[in-house]
């Protein structure tokens, strides 16, 4: 059976990403509208109701503002820690159907296993997550500082990754903003810049390594072209080659499907 993963939203706008298995079929985060998650579905011929679940990494809004409507719409389960599901709680002032896993132990959901795994974040208890299937190891973190040996750990041997490439660095210190947010996104509880992203890349990477797409690209300081120039010009430095591609704010990304 084949496993299909597509970014529907990638970026401070909004984030949602689409994995469907044999017996799953699994939202990660839900930062986008309801009408949009709908179109977004559509293109990659989906629908809302096929996902039987979804998984949240912490729960700023552009990862949570979607999930009041989908779950006045549907009710299905929500997996989160305790620490982000209480967070999720005081943001929406709803209870959902939250199941509550814990940070940093393995848990199965249907034909999966997930590893949430923690990560350097302005929030309660941010996670990344590595999913696998029967066929594949799909590693999935953005949203961090810097990348912690345990990252570097969780991540090694997957075949699929979703890594953050927020920014170029110069351009964050000469962006408009005010100084406590260039302070708070290049901080160790900030975000990934594009060459630390291509670090990691380079510190992981494996002859299997089959796709990587470059996350939560922020709009004011960084573009896709100048995350995959970046990107790329360090892997091929470090002779790393594997298929980068980058995952959009406004509209579904590439699908991986095999």
């Amino acid at each position: 059976m084949s496993v299909i993963f597509c970014p529907l939203a990638s970026g401070s706008k909004g984030n949602c990403l689409y994995l469907k298995t044999e017996k799953s079929t699994i939202l990660i985060d839900l930062g986008i509208s309801f009408r949009q998650l709908q179109k977004r579905l559509f293109d990659i011929n989906a629908k809302i109701e096929d996902v039987d679940a979804i998984l949240i990494t912490h729960e700023h809004m552009d990862h949570i503002s979607g999930l009041k409507v989908f779950f006045d719409n549907r009710k299905i389960p929500v997996l989160a820690n305790a620490e982000t599901a209480k967070g999720i709680y005081r943001y929406l002032n709803r209870l959902l159907d939250f199941k509550i896993f814990t940070t940093n132990e393995e848990f199965s959901y249907n034909d999966v296993t997930i590893d949430p795994f923690t990560v350097q974040h302005d929030t309660l208890d941010p996670v990344g997550f590595v999913i696998k299937t029967n066929k594949y190891k799909i590693g999935i973190c953005t949203d961090l500082g810097i990348a912690t040996s345990l990252v570097k750990k969780k991540l090694k041997n997957c075949d699929l990754l979703y890594l953050e490439a927020n920014h170029e660095t110069e351009q964050v210190h000469i962006c408009s903003r005010p100084d406590i947010y260039k302070e708070r996104v290049l901080g160790r509880q900030g975000h990934l810049s594009n060459e630390q992203c291509a670090f990691l890349i380079n510190e992981i990477h494996h002859d299997d390594l089959k796709y990587v797409y470059l996350a939560h690209l922020s709009s004011e300081c960084n573009s896709p072209k100048r995350a995959l120039k970046t990107v790329n010009e360090i892997l091929l430095k470090e002779n790393k080659k594997v298929k980068l591609s980058v995952a959009h704010q406004d509209k579904i990304s590439d699908v991986f499907r095999s």
